[in-house]
């Protein structure tokens, strides 16, 4: 695990002798969860590069405050969208705004997550872990499929975590009960499911749009000190810094169309595997069938939850 500290990316940026990721003049990039931790430093680092940069966040403060910190930085001026992305009709409401707002859309990037202690269900009815790291992600993406397929670069791009190593993929178990929920297995289990949906999604839209994963390491955020208070304080000296953790994501933003390939996990530049462990790893026929059951249960509560709450 020492690859995920602070020492890991310093040593691997001089070994590998990383450059500067390239310049985004031109691209049109949106961002969620990019009001503090690796959202608030990747903004940065995008709207620095040249990016048309469009962020998402559920406080209004934090949003107006963010926006107002980015203008200047760059060529363009910065957008900010309100919405809380635990809540499926807020999550469509800024679909519909940004196709009516963008002509496409070159780099979609779902950074927005959740770590929660005790179980938390949303007014739509589900488990909030749930629908922050996939049920919005999924919904989003699909319906903005046509803005990303119209750009020459599209890509989307998903903060993972390496808690996801822990865990197996059960879609009979991802969303957990008020009784069962334990906030670290709900967060694990919700990242193991990205990462069936991101290789699922690139093996059937590569061709269009690539898909893929980022893992930033153990990162210095609000959200660590928060969720996770006593590995915050004996890990605090190997953190990386929030910048360091957001790095892959922004290279992976301003790389040449299709490179590198799509539905892969990446670390430090380079490709990492899904499982350390073994009893992690699904059967031959489990595999075969884990896309589209993780896809018949999303697309079912999204229906059920936009339905209902219509």
């Amino acid at each position: 695990m020492g690859s995920f500290t602070n020492i890991g990316s310093s040593v691997r940026s001089h070994l590998d002798h990383w450059e500067n990721p390239a310049s985004l003049e031109g691209r049109i990039v949106v961002l969620t969860g990019a009001t503090s931790g690796i959202g608030r430093a990747a903004a940065t680092m995008l709207v620095n590069l040249g990016a048309e940069l469009h962020i998402v966040g559920r406080s209004a403060d934090k949003v107006h405050s963010t926006v107002d910190a980015l203008n200047g930085l760059g060529h363009h001026e910065v957008t900010g969208h309100l919405a809380d992305l635990a809540l499926l009709h807020d999550t469509a409401r800024l679909e519909q705004t940004l196709h009516e707002t963008l002509p496409r859309i070159d780099v979609l990037i779902h950074n927005a997550g959740a770590l929660l202690t005790d179980f938390t269900a949303t007014t739509e009815g589900i488990e909030t872990t749930v629908v922050v790291h996939l049920l919005s992600p999924i919904l989003l993406t699909e319906r903005l499929m046509d803005c990303l397929s119209a750009s020459s670069v599209g890509r989307v791009i998903v903060m993972t975590s390496g808690g996801m190593y822990t865990e197996r993929f059960d879609v009979e178990r991802l969303e957990m009960t008020p009784s069962s929920y334990r906030g670290t297995v709900a967060y694990a289990r919700a990242k193991r499911a990205q990462t069936v949906w991101v290789t699922g999604a690139n093996a059937r839209f590569g061709d269009r749009v690539a898909f893929h994963l980022v893992h930033p390491g153990w990162t210095n955020t609000p959200g660590v000190d928060a969720a996770l208070p006593g590995f915050a304080t004996v890990t605090r000296p190997f953190l990386r810094s929030p910048a360091a953790g957001a790095a892959d994501l922004v290279w992976l933003a301003s790389t040449p169309p299709q490179v590198p390939a799509g539905g892969q996990l990446w670390l430090d530049r380079q490709p990492r595997p899904l499982h350390r462990l073994q009893r992690t790893r699904l059967s031959t026929p489990e595999e075969a069938s884990s896309y589209d059951d993780l896809m018949a249960f999303a697309h079912t509560r999204i229906a059920t939850a936009l339905r209902d709450q219509s």
